[in-house]
């Protein structure tokens, strides 16, 4: 291998030294070499890749709250009428419980035939349709549950929590995730036997997630029991740093 590279090394004299990228162990290596004197790119900036993550938790202040109800009739009108009937019923009473107006729309409508088994011909017609309401006192959404089944006769019925506003939420764990990423890339440079230089570039991506709720409508009186618990704000961000 010596004899191979001995006149490589002879021709390539006056080149660029490569430049290496230190890069976190999220994130793939990279290895950029540093165009020739003879090209007219500029020069590769030395730079240490690395990447954040933060998790805080906190209470939800709102509740999502899927209301549905269905009906089935021999004709596609009945089926309609029918249904109608009943989601007068149901918004009246999510209504009377002091959801506003602008915090209840529709998201789902559809009429449709049924089919026999085998599909060869209707046997009647079916219509469904999907509320959805926003429920600020998320420690009596369990009693708001009961009222709209019971009362309201919705038969499909989901709850998840989530933050009204979650951007300072967001910008605290956004802080944290900054400074786990800055942490790790002081660790490598102190490896590398470098300093860490500026910021050169960030890029972040934050999510808060919890999963639907389902609802059993109870037979008794007690009233239905729904746990809150806290919701989890997560930011990862990958930050490039110079090398000083």
């Amino acid at each position: 291998m010596r004899r191979l590279f001995a006149p490589l090394g002879i021709v390539l004299i006056g080149s660029v030294a490569a430049a290496a990228i230190v890069a976190a162990s999220t994130r793939p290596s990279i290895i950029v070499t540093s165009p020739s004197a003879t090209t007219s790119s500029p020069p590769i900036e030395q730079a240490i890749l690395t990447s954040g993550d933060a998790t805080i938790s906190k209470k939800p202040d709102l509740a999502i709250v899927g209301a549905g109800i269905d009906s089935q009739a021999s004709t596609a009108s009945a089926a309609q009428s029918d249904l109608n009937s009943k989601a007068s019923k149901l918004i009246g009473r999510i209504k009377a419980l002091g959801v506003a107006d602008s915090d209840l729309n529709t998201t789902g409508y559809w009429i449709g035939p049924v089919y026999a088994p085998g599909g060869d011909s209707i046997t009647s017609f079916r219509a469904t349709e999907q509320l959805q309401l926003k429920w600020h006192n998320v420690d009596s959404v369990g009693k708001a549950l009961d009222a709209i089944v019971q009362e309201g006769g919705a038969t499909n019925i989901y709850v998840s929590f989530t933050l009204n506003d979650p951007k300072p939420a967001q910008a605290e764990a956004r802080s944290l995730a900054i400074a786990d990423a800055k942490a790790k890339a002081s660790a490598m440079a102190s490896a590398a036997g470098v300093k860490v230089g500026q910021v050169l570039q960030i890029s972040d991506v934050s999510s808060n997630t919890r999963v639907p709720y389902p609802y059993a409508a109870r037979a008794d009186s007690a009233p239905t029991q729904v746990p809150v618990g806290q919701i989890d704000v997560s930011v990862s961000v990958e930050v490039d740093f110079a090398i000083s």
